[in-house]
């Protein structure tokens, strides 16, 4: 066997396979252990700088400076933060990455707008529900004598409709108070029970409006929480004042009671 082994290798054809084998082996080694770790560490790592509260350009380039690369990822409405800064990084500040790596930005698109919606020629009732379902509130009322619109529609809004405005502002309206003049003051009924609500009114020359039930756990029953027209605004005699009245239960839908 040794005998054939020996007069094996004395052929040329072998002597080169055992070299083309032996070079592979070498190259093997010299790639996993030496050349592979040297390009797996080859960059260096670092910790990522804080860019959240700076503004967008600020924050690149000091991204860029430390060898990082930046990336405005995303926009998102932020009431706290001007438009423009940076609300939101990823990775997060001090997290160790290699160089040149990728840092993810988002930035802040200022606070949140809604659109005004259409009032003139709705009740008052509808206007008040129209403006929380687009998340405003109600501001000032006024009454003047219109011709054109029923007593209890709006006539007038104190910012147009389809305008862009802060969610949470409020609107103001001018409501129609019919053909005829007005001039009874509106008694205060907040905090007052129905009863008590409607003698007061009855006293005042007006009368009882619409009746909007709101459940709650944490008001009295059958106590008034809000009234429109509101206290001391001046109405023609006679009209009807919607009520807002607390109704035992969790908070859901309102109900709405027809007017008398």
């Amino acid at each position: 066997m040794a005998s054939f082994l020996l007069r094996l290798l004395r052929k040329p054809w072998v002597r080169k396979l055992l070299l083309v084998a032996a070079a592979c082996i070498a190259l093997f080694i010299l790639l996993n252990s030496v050349l592979l770790p040297l390009y797996v560490n080859r960059q260096r790592t670092l910790p990522v700088p804080g860019v959240t509260g700076l503004p967008l350009q600020q924050a690149k380039d000091l991204l860029v400076k430390e060898g990082l690369e930046p990336v405005e990822a995303d926009t998102r409405a932020d009431p706290d933060q001007p438009v423009g800064t940076v609300v939101f990084q990823n990775p997060a500040a001090s997290s160790m990455v290699k160089e040149g790596r990728r840092v993810y930005l988002t930035v802040s698109g200022g606070e949140i707008r809604v659109t005004v919606p259409q009032l003139r020629g709705r009740s008052l009732r509808d206007a008040k529900f129209a403006l929380e379902r687009y998340g405003l509130k109600l501001g000032g009322m006024a009454f003047e004598r219109s011709d054109q619109y029923p007593e209890n529609t709006i006539v007038a809004q104190s910012v147009p409709p389809d305008a862009r405005i802060p969610r949470g502002s409020r609107v103001s309206i001018t409501v129609s108070s019919g053909a005829g003049t007005g001039g009874t003051s509106v008694p205060n009924i907040v905090g007052k029970t129905v009863s008590e609500a409607e003698r007061i009114l009855q006293a005042a020359g007006l009368n009882v409006g619409n009746i909007t039930y709101q459940q709650s756990y944490e008001l009295i029953p059958n106590t008034v929480v809000e009234q429109f027209p509101r206290a001391g605004e001046a109405v023609p005699a006679g009209k009807a004042v919607d009520l807002f009245v607390i109704k035992a239960g969790r908070p859901a839908e309102e109900i709405q009671v027809p007017k008398r």
